[in-house]
C-alpha cells in the first residue's frame, strides 16, 4: 500500500510538472542564464540608431504596435513578402512606406546570432527595442517580460481590420482597442506615441483638400495649423517622401505635447482629434495635458500590457535565425527526417507534410495528455 501511495505521489508531481509547461508565461530577465547580454545588445543597437537619427524612436514603437495588433506580438511584422500576389504585413498600405526601424532589429539579431546562436526570438528583441525607444525619447522605462516565440504566418489582409485607419472615429477606436482587451482610457494613453510620430501627407490631406461635400478643409482643424500643413503638403503632389511632424514642438521627446496639440484644433490625423468629441475620452486628454508623468507612467504600463498581446510562447511558433524569414522545414530524401534549411515563404505549409500544426491544437493536445495522466493516477489510487 505504501509503494503504490508513492508511485501515486510519483505520478501526481510528473502530472503538475507537465500540465505547468502547457502555456508558458513571459518572464522578466527571461534570457538571464540562456543569453544574459541579449537587453544590453538590443539597447545599444537603439541607442546607436537613435544617435543617427531620433526618429527612429518612433518608428519602433510603431513597429511594435503594428506587431501585436496583428496576430499578437510575435514579429509577423518583420517578415518579409516572398511575392507581389503574397504579400506580408509590412508591404500592406497601413505599413508601407511608413514602417521604419526594420535595419535596428536586424542589426541586433544578427550580433545575438553571433553569440546566442537560436535563443532569442525577433519578437522579444522588437519588444525590447520598443521599450529602450521610450526610454530614450523621454518616457518611463519599464522591465519587459520576455519568452515570446516568432510567428510563421504574416499576411498584409490581416491588417485591414487590426489596425486603426487615420480616420477613424472615437467609437471605432475605442471598439477596435477593446477588441484587443484594452480599455478606451488606455487607447487615449497609447494614441499620446504620436507625440514623436510623422506621418506622410496622404492620411490627413483630406482634411486639407476635401474634407466633404461642404467644405474642403476640416472646420475642427486650427486655421494657422492647417495653412502650415498646406505648405508642407501641396496639393496635388506626387512626392512620397514628403513628412510632417505629429508634433512639431515636442522635438522627438515623450512629453504631453500630444495632448496639449488636442485641445488647441491641432491633432494632426481625425483619429487624433475625435478624441475631443466625446465627453469622456475628453477629460482624459485633459488630464494628460496637466500632468506629462502621469501620462508617461500609464504609458509604460499600456506598453507593457501591449507587448503581452496573444503571444506564443512554450513549443508554439519558432526562433527565426533571420527576423525576415520563417523557418524552412524539409524531408530528407534518404531518410524521411525534418531538417533545418534555408527558409520559407511566410504561409505556415509546408510542402512535404501539409499543414503545420497550429499552436492552439499543440496546447490542447498538451491539456488531453494532463487530462489522461490525471485519470490515471485516479485509477491507481482506486486499484
Amino acid at each position: 500500500m505504501r509503494s503504490r501511495k508513492l508511485t501515486c505521489v510519483s505520478i501526481t508531481l510528473i502530472v503538475v510538472l507537465l500540465c505547468q509547461n502547457v502555456h508558458s508565461q513571459l518572464q522578466a530577465g527571461f534570457y538571464r542564464n540562456s543569453c544574459d547580454c541579449a537587453e544590453s545588445i538590443v539597447k545599444d543597437e537603439v541607442r546607436n540608431s537613435f544617435i543617427k537619427d531620433q526618429g527612429v524612436a518612433a518608428g519602433l514603437v510603431r513597429l511594435h504596435f503594428h506587431d501585436c495588433f496583428v496576430r499578437g506580438c510575435d514579429a509577423s511584422v518583420l517578415i518579409d513578402s516572398t511575392s507581389p500576389s503574397n504579400k506580408a504585413e509590412k508591404d500592406a498600405p497601413a505599413n508601407n512606406p511608413s514602417l521604419r526601424g526594420f535595419e535596428v532589429i536586424d542589426n541586433a539579431k544578427a550580433r545575438l546570432e553571433a553569440i546566442c546562436k537560436g535563443v532569442v526570438s525577433c519578437a522579444d528583441i522588437l519588444a525590447f527595442a520598443a521599450r529602450d525607444s521610450v526610454e530614450i525619447s523621454g518616457g518611463i522605462g519599464y522591465d519587459v517580460p520576455a519568452g515570446r516565440r516568432d510567428g510563421k504566418i504574416s499576411l498584409a489582409s490581416d491588417t485591414f481590420t487590426n489596425l486603426p485607419p487615420p480616420f477613424f472615429n472615437v467609437d471605432q477606436l475605442t471598439q477596435l482597442f477593446a477588441n484587443k482587451g484594452f480599455t478606451q482610457e488606455e487607447m487615449v494613453t497609447l494614441s499620446g506615441a504620436h507625440v514623436i510620430g510623422r506621418s506622410h501627407c496622404t492620411p490627413f490631406s483630406n482634411r486639407l483638400y476635401n474634407f466633404n461635400g461642404t467644405t474642403s478643409q476640416d472646420p475642427s482643424l486650427d486655421p494657422i495649423y492647417a495653412s502650415q500643413l498646406k505648405q508642407q503638403c501641396p496639393q496635388g503632389s506626387t512626392n512620397l517622401n514628403l513628412v510632417v511632424p505629429m508634433d512639431p514642438s515636442s522635438l522627438g521627446t515623450m512629453d504631453a505635447g500630444y495632448y496639449t496639440n488636442i485641445l488647441a484644433n491641432r491633432g494632426l490625423f481625425t483619429s487624433d482629434q475625435t478624441l475631443l468629441t466625446n465627453a469622456t475620452t475628453a477629460i482624459q486628454v485633459n488630464q494628460n495635458a496637466r500632468n506629462a508623468k502621469l501620462w508617461r507612467s500609464k504609458f509604460a504600463f499600456a506598453m507593457l500590457k501591449m507587448g503581452q498581446l496573444d503571444v506564443l510562447t512554450g513549443n508554439a511558433g519558432e526562433i527565426r535565425s533571420n527576423c525576415r524569414e520563417v523557418v524552412k522545414v524539409y524531408q530528407d530524401t534518404f531518410y524521411g527526417q525534418n531538417t533545418f534549411y534555408g527558409q520559407n515563404p511566410f504561409y505556415d505549409q509546408d510542402p512535404f507534410y501539409g499543414q503545420s500544426p497550429s499552436p492552439i491544437l499543440s496546447v490542447q493536445t498538451k491539456y488531453i495528455t494532463c487530462i489522461v495522466s490525471l485519470l490515471t493516477l485516479v485509477n491507481l489510487w482506486l486499484v
